[in-house]
């Protein structure tokens, strides 16, 4: 049994970071209702070209597996109280709606809260629910710059770049998670709900680590390194005869093997280099003795020397590489579902092994309202004259 068997999500997100979220609940067992509107849908379902042979998005694939979709206008007053009625049938509610707009609607944390005091209800958005900025509406892009994440990203003498993939959102869901894993627990012990705030810009913050203290604890504003890294050396990318490496030297004791394997075991000695902090001052010193040596082998032969010394080091793959690596095979990375039409989909796996009670990808991403129907005649009673009325008056929409 998974560890979230007999949990109920009601999901009012769309796009990315609040399905993310929803995503992972499911994988693990949570029963999801993705409410979207009839008009299309999420957003992510017309995200593309690339698309899958049968039509879907592929980035809506990547996050909507094992939900059920329920089409259900919120622009409506039926449309908003199916949804009511649903929330009291659930354990937790998640929203990414602008700030205030839940409220409006009458789906806030505080009515529907008031309903039934255990629900645990989380918000998603870019700058939180309080705040100066509360109000601006949050993209990826927008918070990656403005959390100095993408200040951080690039070349030393290139314009600063973002992520090459959708960090902020992504980080947000997981901290979403987080959250609403955190209530769960309380609620064992009170019996209380509570209502979790996740904010995009304070979730890329949090990654600045020890970039933050860097600033915060020693007055040293950080710069874009590129592959570098600020604290340790010999710790980036290098040059090879047919392709790059990426060494990570992260101790003094590995540097001693390190030298010792390329020939230069005088630099374990070499106060200059011994010790990692010296390492940092002297860094355009050691660098460039390594990067020549380095360019004159080959990756295959620098991964299998340097990985049979216990260095860690890898080659840079692409995509494609990394989907049919054994690695990520063995590891369920790459698992296939039933589309529900004679064919399978390959989608990415789940990252969370739990030995007892895994998740997995049981259900391919839903046709908009597959289970309108089904949903609501089984959690609401409503009969099929019921339901007809209310597709009929386009308050909902599906099979």
């Amino acid at each position: 049994m998974p560890a979230l068997d007999g949990l109920r999500i009601l999901d009012l997100s769309r796009v990315l970071a609040g399905p993310y979220c929803t995503a992972i609940l499911a994988d693990h067992g949570a029963e999801v209702w993705k409410i979207e509107n009839p008009a299309g849908g999420d957003d992510t379902r017309a995200f593309g070209p690339p698309f899958a042979r049968n039509g879907l998005s592929t980035y809506f694939c990547a996050i909507n597996r094992n939900k059920k979709s329920l089409a259900i206008d919120l622009k409506t007053p039926q449309g908003v109280e199916l949804v009511r009625a649903l929330a009291a049938k659930a354990d937790v509610v998640v929203e990414n709606f602008r700030p205030g707009t839940a409220e409006r609607l009458g789906l806030g944390a505080t009515a529907l809260r008031a309903v039934d005091p255990r629900l645990i209800y989380c918000s998603l958005s870019g700058f939180g629910q309080t705040g100066p900025w509360r109000d601006k509406p949050g993209y990826d892009l927008a918070v990656q710059g403005l959390s100095g994440l993408q200040a951080l990203t690039g070349a030393a003498d290139g314009p600063p770049t973002k992520v090459g993939t959708s960090i902020a959102d992504l980080v947000t869901g997981l901290h979403a998670v987080q959250g609403i894993l955190l209530a769960l627990h309380r609620r064992e012990r009170t019996g209380l709900g509570d209502t979790v705030d996740v904010a995009m810009l304070d979730s890329v913050v949090a990654l600045l680590t020890y970039q933050a203290t860097g600033w915060l604890l020693a007055g040293n504003a950080p710069s874009r390194l590129g592959n570098r890294h600020p604290s340790i050396v010999p710790y980036e990318t290098f040059a090879c005869q047919d392709g790059h490496l990426n060494l990570a030297v992260g101790n003094d004791a590995l540097f001693a093997k390190f030298a010792a394997l390329v020939g230069h075991a005088e630099w374990s000695n070499d106060p200059r280099f011994a010790r990692n902090p010296a390492r940092v001052a002297h860094r355009d010193e050691l660098v460039p003795a390594i990067a020549e040596l380095l360019a004159a082998d080959t990756v295959a032969n620098w991964t299998e020397r340097l990985g049979d010394a216990g260095i860690p080091c890898g080659p840079i793959f692409e995509v494609p590489a990394v989907l049919s690596h054994p690695q990520t095979i063995a590891r369920g990375m790459v698992t296939a579902v039933d589309d529900g039409d004679g064919g399978s989909l390959d989608l990415p796996g789940v990252p969370i092994h739990l030995v007892d009670a895994p998740g997995s990808v049981r259900t391919p991403p839903p046709q908009l309202g597959a289970d309108t129907r089904t949903v609501l005649a089984a959690e609401l009673g409503l009969d099929s004259r019921a339901l007809d009325d209310l597709l009929r008056d386009g308050v909902i929409a599906g099979m």
